[in-house]
């Protein structure tokens, strides 16, 4: 590949990273080809996309300077061809498959990873695996939202039911009296 082509795929790769929620990076050496295939379709289904990234390539992305200090952090510590998957969506539904993946073949191994231009390590990664869904931290949220109401309306409700309640008391009283 010459300087010009590795340009190319720098700039390449610089558009997935400004577009991607979360680059994971793993190394991948040892994983056998249909595992791989498996991966990359399992997070497909997620918006996620997987590229190998080269060494070279890793650092004329960080020359410039324009991807941030975490980034070069990142690429300055590459050793060997690594997967990167650029997730586009939900950046915990990627997180999960990649970890899941890495649990079940011992030859994956994630690596220090970009949450946006902030670098996080493979902890963060796990971490943000084991975040609920994204449908499900709306829902939980949407829920808190609405308990207040929920408890204002009880409360108002509660209101009448027990003026009702007192006046079929008192006319109970007053039956009893009159009998």
């Amino acid at each position: 590949m010459n300087r010009t082509d590795k340009a190319a795929l720098a700039t390449e790769f610089k558009d997935k990273f400004s577009k991607a929620n979360v680059a994971i990076f793993a190394d991948y050496k040892g994983v056998q080809a249909t595992k791989a295939d498996e991966l990359r379709r399992a997070l497909r289904a997620t918006k996620t996309e997987v590229k190998v990234l080269k060494n070279n390539v890793a650092r004329l992305l960080t020359k410039d300077g324009q991807m941030g200090d975490g980034a070069k952090a990142v690429m300055d510590d590459l050793v060997g061809p690594t997967l990167v998957a650029f997730a586009y969506g939900d950046p915990a539904a990627a997180a999960k498959v990649i970890s899941k993946f890495a649990k079940d073949n011992e030859a994956l191994k994630i690596k220090e990873s970009l949450l946006g231009q902030v670098r996080i390590d493979a902890a963060a990664i796990e971490e943000l695996a084991s975040l609920p869904s994204r449908e499900v931290l709306i829902a939980k949220m949407l829920g808190t939202m609405n308990a207040p109401i929920t408890n204002f309306v009880g409360v108002l409700a509660a209101l009448p039911r027990s003026l009702v309640q007192v006046l079929a008391a008192i006319e109970k009283k007053k039956g009893e009296t009159q009998a």
